[in-house]
């Protein structure tokens, strides 16, 4: 039996649908509120709970052979402290009681790199260190942003022809198809050469952020229009929030993180992920075409 947290999410659903595929046993741990009818159509077993309750996750994981971590935080689940770090250390901690195979933890490319102003970093380099002296058997998937980010900023891009892009347009980044992330995140159990093994995961160009513009205006055949405010702009923004609501200003520091910071995988990275996994990883033009039937 698998059990995916974040189930009803962008990635977990993907690793449900392939899962269930290859018809594996799935347990889909989703929120009473979510939108879960998918899974269970799949054939998945649905498990209501609350990744902030310990005892939800104890349960979760009764009779469970592997887990695939691919939840996170947000404004409906809760802070980066609850769930990127409570949660996944109450969940290792539950899968060594229940006599868990194999963990897959989805964390973040760059999370080593010790950015102090960005909690969903800090949050899940903690739970790395964490999954590996605990002595169960892990995979962990360090991603670049995910393509399916970018649907609905295609969309927009679709009507208005209007592209945001915030800070310097030259930073790089090697976006990943979800697709391929959720194939990886299914296999990795069953795969020994990842047994205890970390990949970062990216596609397979190196992108400059002012490129993505360029590809929606390629797939809807029209002339972007950038708006590039700098980072300054957003600066004040949690300037101001920092007066009204501290919270919110500190979950900014992960958005400014990723926004001021490169992340993307060398050639060697993406040829070891290949390699190990027997696939070829999609560029973001080919699934942003796919999704946006262009």
């Amino acid at each position: 039996m698998y059990l995916v947290t974040g189930a009803s999410g962008d990635l977990g659903r993907r690793v449900v649908r392939r899962l269930r595929e290859q018809e594996l046993p799935v347990r889909a741990f989703v929120q009473l509120t979510s939108r879960y009818g998918e899974l269970e159509q799949r054939g998945a077993e649905i498990f209501i709970g609350d990744l902030r309750q310990e005892r939800d996750i104890q349960k979760a994981c009764q009779g469970v052979d592997y887990i695939i971590s691919t939840h996170g935080s947000n404004a409906s689940t809760g802070s980066p402290q609850a769930i990127d770090y409570r949660a996944n250390i109450d969940l290792i901690d539950a899968a060594k009681i229940a006599g868990v195979q194999h963990i897959t933890f989805v964390s973040v490319l760059g999370v080593d790199r010790g950015y102090e102003d960005a909690p969903v970093f800090k949050a899940k380099w903690a739970v790395e260190q964490y999954l590996q002296a605990s002595g169960l058997n892990y995979t962990i998937l360090r991603p670049s942003g995910f393509a399916s980010n970018l649907l609905p900023l295609a969309e927009r891009f679709r009507q208005t022809g209007i592209y945001l892009q915030i800070g310097d347009p030259k930073i790089r980044t090697s976006i990943v198809s979800t697709d391929d992330l959720a194939k990886i995140a299914a296999e990795s159990a069953s795969n020994p050469d990842a047994s205890r093994q970390i990949f970062a995961v990216g596609g397979p160009e190196v992108l400059e952020r002012s490129q993505i513009p360029q590809i929606f205006g390629r797939i809807f055949n029209r002339d972007p229009i950038v708006i590039n405010p700098p980072l300054l702009v957003l600066d004040g923004v949690r300037t101001v929030l920092g007066l009204l609501n501290p919270e919110a200003q500190k979950s900014l520091g992960t958005l400014r993180t990723l926004l001021a910071n490169e992340f993307f995988c060398s050639p060697a990275e993406i040829d070891r992920l290949q390699t190990t996994f027997g696939l070829q990883m999609e560029t973001v033009e080919s699934y942003l075409r796919r999704y946006l039937s262009v």
